[in-house]
Formats: C-alpha cells, sequence, structure tokens
C-alpha cells in the first residue's frame, strides 16, 4: 500500500505506533502513542532514559521488530503488508545498522567483514572485492584491510562497522550508541565521520542517551515512558 502524497515526501512515516510485550502475566506498554516523520538526509538523534522505548523504536525504524499497534511506511510502503524477505531487503540494502558492540566476525579480516552484506546481496566475489576495499579506504582504513578485529583499535574496530553499514550504499544509517565503548576522542572522531556522511546525503538515525553525541543532530527526538515527550530542531548543534 502506498502513503499519500500528502506525507511530503517523509522517507519514515510513523503514526500511533504501539508495541506491547507480555512478560508473564504483566503487559509491558514499550511504545504508546509515537507519530514522527523522517526526511531524507536528516540527521537525528532518538534520545531517552532506560525504559523509555528508544531501543524498540529504533528496532522498529530499522524494521528489527513490528509494532503491535499503529502505520508504519517507509518510502511510501506499508511495512505491515511487507514479508520476511521484503523486511530483509530493506535491512540489507536501504538501512545500514551501527551497533555498540561492532557486532564484527571475531575471525574475519577488515575486508572480510565488510564484505559480508554483500554475500548476501547475491554480489560477485570480483565485486565485493572492490566495493570494500573502496569504502574502508572512504572511512581511513585503507592500511587495515587484512587486520582482524583483535590487530584492531576499538575506533578502528567502529569505523569498520561502519564500513559494513555503508557497503550496500544505504539511504538511512541507523546508530545504537556508536561511541558506547570509545573514550571521548576516539567517540568525537566517529561522530564527525558520522557528520561527513550526512553532508554526503545519507539520513543519520543515532540512538543515544549522551547529551555531548546528541548535540552533533539537527534535530532531537526525546522520549519518556513510550512516549515522544519533545521532537524539535537542536538548539545546540556542533557545526564540526
Amino acid at each position: 500500500m502506498r502513503i499519500s502524497e500528502s506525507n511530503n515526501g517523509a522517507i519514515i512515516h510513523i503514526r500511533n505506533i504501539a508495541k506491547l510485550y507480555k512478560m508473564g502475566t504483566e503487559i509491558v506498554h514499550a511504545l504508546r502513542d509515537v507519530s514522527l516523520d523522517i526526511f531524507p538526509n536528516e540527521y537525528l538523534a532518538i534520545m531517552g532514559p532506560s525504559g523509555s522505548g528508544k531501543s524498540t523504536l529504533m528496532n522498529i525504524l530499522g524494521c528489527l521488530d513490528t509494532p503491535t499497534t499503529g502505520i508504519y511506511n517507509f518510502k511510501g510502503d506499508d511495512v505491515n503488508e511487507m514479508t520476511d524477505n521484503d523486511l530483509a531487503k530493506i535491512r540489507n540494502k536501504e538501512i545500514g545498522f551501527v551497533f555498540q558492540t561492532f557486532n564484527l566476525l571475531a575471525r574475519a579480516t577488515s575486508l572480510k567483514n565488510v564484505e559480508l552484506p554483500l554475500v548476501y546481496s547475491g554480489v560477485s566475489s570480483s565485486d565485493r572485492r572492490e566495493r570494500a576495499e573502496q569504502t574502508l579506504k572512504d572511512v581511513g582504513l585503507g592500511d587495515r584491510i587484512t587486520h582482524k578485529p583483535n590487530e584492531l583499535s576499538g575506533g578502528q574496530r567502529q569505523r569498520v562497522a561502519i564500513a559494513r553499514a555503508l557497503v550496500t550504499s544505504p539511504s538511512i544509517i541507523l546508530a545504537d550508541e556508536p561511541t558506547g565503548n570509545l573514550d571521548t576522542k576516539t567517540g568525537e572522531d566517529i561522530m564527525k565521520l558520522f557528520k561527513d556522511l550526512w553532508k554526503k546525503g545519507n539520513t543519520i538515525i543515532l540512538v543515544t542517551h549522551e547529551e555531548d553525541i546528541a548535540r552533533h543532530a539537527q534535530r532531537i527526538i526525546r522520549l519518556r515512558d513510550g512516549l515522544v515527550e519533545h521532537d524539535g530542531v537542536n538548539p545546540n548543534q556542533l557545526l564540526v
């Protein structure tokens, strides 16, 4: 099902999203009534205390989970009507994921880690290598192609993870606490890389509980108790 033109070109359009979990006899309302639009080339941060629903919202936006009720349209298509294969294609081609824990294959080189999404996309071996090498160069790791994760610093491992997220040329980068395991200086370097990606046209969605990290975003969405408490322009954006 296509969305109407009244959505003004939003790449993500959600309305009245709720997510319920049953834990024994108790019903947990992770999200209660969330509505928002995200537009191409936006840079936004989703913030909130523990239990606010930000991780649940991230999983729904990334098509890793589905809402209990509500509407979610992605690039004009109704996510609720998609098959598992449709959702897998979105996750593989449209959204690049960056996680706090890097999620790299310990025994694989940087090159092989970055090639992985292209394997699932059916890209030929020679093309995979070429694209993965170029993407590693783009994130400043052209000299670390043959290194395994245990041979890299934390910042370098996160750059490999970012390269893996970028190699399929996704329109959206969804980053969950991407600097959580890094020291302050390395975290700032990673945030500078995200800023560069945004300036090149990517949509950046950053999930964080750190105010200093959120300051890099144009727009901040604050959640509390499964509801949007605030959604607006970030007056303290770092122009770096």
